[in-house]
């Protein structure tokens, strides 16, 4: 069983408004040491082993469902798991 842990955020050249506003709400509360904020997305998949390459299928979920790729990119975290 493999338990993998996705986060997707915006590219770069991606204006993050909602970004923006944490950051200025940060400011707001005196928190001027804070740069900038870009907001992602985290998740938690538990796959099965199969007949397949883990990480192939991790890079098809995440580019069919999980991520818009015109805007987002991805990474992941596999990590091989014994069922309790």
């Amino acid at each position: 069983m493999y338990k993998v842990k996705v986060f997707v955020t915006l590219k770069e050249s991606v204006l993050d408004p909602q970004g923006n506003a944490v950051k200025n709400s940060l400011h707001a509360l005196t928190y001027n040491e804070v740069n900038d904020v870009r907001i992602g997305k985290y998740m938690e998949l538990t796959l099965e082993k199969g007949d397949f390459d883990i990480n192939e299928r991790i890079k098809e979920l995440c580019e069919k469902l999980l991520a818009n790729t015109v805007i987002e990119d991805y990474s992941y975290e596999v990590e091989e798991v014994i069922p309790s």
